[in-house]
């Protein structure tokens, strides 16, 4: 079969994957990093938007999550690279009557994205993890003289957030697979660099093989880490 006949995986190999652990994988490390952040931190100030008294604030961040959730993640970062600019330029041409070219990188629009995807649903484990907290230890750090927003920032955020490094991990372990998805709005990442040498190369069996095995090799070192993170938080917290 000429398919078989064809393949080389040692040349795939030595000219793919320097291309991946190369650009590719800053680009990889740079966004998870960057939009794992922001993600927790957008997902923070959701959080504390559904626990708030204020009915028009919960029902608009209500309404926020159910659109991002509704969609898919390819969907909102194609609509953030193509259309918010766009969008900028009408606003520009309405408000100030200036024609105005308007451009995102693609690594930001993916940064945009991811964080605002990750941090809708991030906002739900810390939420969860806040209402979990007995409200007996509340109740006794104000009866200490703490005020609501000390015991609320001394008490039940640290315990919420080391209840939910688990949940945060899996975040993060699926946060690097869906870096691919970046490879539909033109980012150099590993799926689109791989794309790029298939179309030159024509080793396709071997190109795709390659770019899985890297994928592979980063989740696996990951989750050793985030498990060891795990262990060490939790046996800090014991000796408490």
């Amino acid at each position: 079969m000429q398919v078989i006949e064809n393949m080389n995986f040692a040349k795939a190999w030595t000219e793919l994957l320097p291309k991946l652990i190369g650009q590719a994988l800053e680009i990889v490390i740079l966004v998870t990093v960057v939009s794992f952040v922001l993600a927790i931190l957008f997902g923070f100030l959701l959080a504390l938007g559904r626990l708030s008294r204020h009915k028009w604030l919960n029902r608009i961040i209500i309404v926020f999550q159910e659109i991002i959730r509704g969609t898919p993640l390819l969907v909102q970062l194609v609509y953030i690279y193509y259309v918010f600019p766009l969008l900028g330029e009408i606003i520009m041409y309405f408000f100030f009557h200036q024609d105005y070219q308007n451009s995102m990188s693609s690594v930001v629009a993916g940064i945009i994205g991811m964080s605002i995807n990750y941090g809708t649903y991030i906002s739900e484990v810390i939420r969860s993890a806040i209402i979990s907290i007995d409200k007996g230890q509340t109740e006794a750090a104000l009866a200490l003289g703490f005020t609501p927003g000390q015991s609320m920032r001394r008490i039940v955020i640290p315990q919420a957030f080391r209840n939910s490094i688990p949940v945060f991990g899996n975040y993060l372990l699926t946060l690097v697979k869906d870096t691919s998805l970046m490879a539909y709005i033109t980012t150099p990442e590993l799926l689109q660099t791989t794309k790029a040498y298939v179309s030159q190369s024509f080793l396709t069996i071997e190109s795709y093989t390659i770019v899985a095995l890297v994928y592979l090799v980063i989740c696996l070192a990951l989750s050793f880490l985030l498990k060891l993170f795990e262990r060490k938080v939790s046996s800090a917290a014991k000796r408490r």
